[in-house]
């Protein structure tokens, strides 16, 4: 069985105080210093919630890292233009030296999409185009292609990313039809945060069944899970945070109570040791508060106990 490995969410949203530069460079150094597999950052453009941009925050992180991986999970690529993603996304693999793990999704929040001059009408077929134009342009030296949304001919991107074929491109999904299309076109899955151990096991038994029918060899396709995480003997008072945060970033605070970790070191390990027996071999750990001292908690009470997992 692969090793269990773990990344980090690199701090993405704060509160009306401003952005916290010193503290996303703080977090990015423990990840480096602790060997840690890789950092995270997550997608929300638009809406009250101060957030950064995710592929620019990973450009940031690129510069100042040199071993640990830079994952999105996930962008939107619906409501992203191929062409100019396919280009951010191999400077980015560029800047990093090959450090990039490229997470996508379809994402459900239709009302937005007007907001980006779109409709939602044909929204896969969007999504799926996006990601084989990206591919295209990664890996030959013209491009044609006719589909419903976009009209290539002859169109040529350089460099190609450090990567060969392509940066890694991992999908999060739960619906049948999307995780048929994770096995189609992706390289590895991350379940969100916001899915639950049940569902997110459900999904790994679906996904492992395509990737037999597809004859694809499971140890060759990652799975990982984002984990929402807050270490503390008074579970009170870990609980009241996550809540807080859940409700300003899902609007949701009844949510953190459903999928989220909080609670002593060793209840946190029994926790995060049953998402990996549901099959996940990274786990992306998540602080929402407090993050520099979750950060050491996890590192000197948690993962020393799971890496044997």
């Amino acid at each position: 069985m692969t090793p269990l490995a773990f990344g980090l969410a690199l701090p993405q949203v704060f509160p009306a105080g401003g952005v916290d530069l010193a503290l996303v460079r703080r977090i990015l150094g423990r990840a480096e210093s602790l060997r840690l597999d890789s950092v995270w950052v997550q997608e929300q453009v638009v809406g009250a919630t101060p957030s950064l941009e995710p592929v620019e925050l990973l450009t940031y992180a690129a510069a100042l890292s040199e071993h640990v991986k830079l994952g999105a999970a996930v962008l939107l690529t619906t409501l992203r233009g191929p062409v100019h993603l396919a280009k951010s996304l191999a400077t980015l693999d560029h800047l990093s030296h090959g450090r990039l793990i490229a997470g996508v999704g379809l994402g459900g929040n239709l009302p937005l999409y007007p907001a980006y001059g779109i409709t939602p009408e044909y929204r896969v077929t969007r999504f799926v185009e996006t990601i084989q134009i990206m591919k295209e342009l990664w890996t030959k030296p013209s491009v044609t292609f006719a589909g419903r949304f976009w009209h290539l001919d002859g169109v040529a991107m350089e460099p190609k990313p450090v990567q060969q074929p392509h940066p890694p491109i991992w999908f999060g999904a739960h619906h049948e039809a999307a995780i048929e299309r994770s096995v189609e076109h992706g390289d590895g899955f991350i379940g969100a945060g916001s899915s639950s151990v049940a569902a997110f096991a459900a999904v790994v038994g679906r996904l492992r069944a395509a990737l037999e029918r597809r004859h694809r060899d499971p140890s060759s396709f990652p799975i990982s899970k984002r984990v929402y995480i807050a270490v503390d003997e008074d579970e009170t008072r870990a609980i009241r945070h996550l809540e807080t945060w859940f409700g300003r970033f899902y609007r949701d605070p009844t949510l953190a109570r459903r999928v989220a970790v909080w609670g002593s070191s060793a209840h946190c390990v029994e926790r995060l040791a049953e998402i990996a027996g549901a099959g996940a071999r990274l786990l992306v750990l998540n602080p929402v508060f407090d993050e520099s001292e979750q950060v050491d908690r996890l590192a000197e009470d948690v993962l020393p106990r799971l890496a044997s997992a």
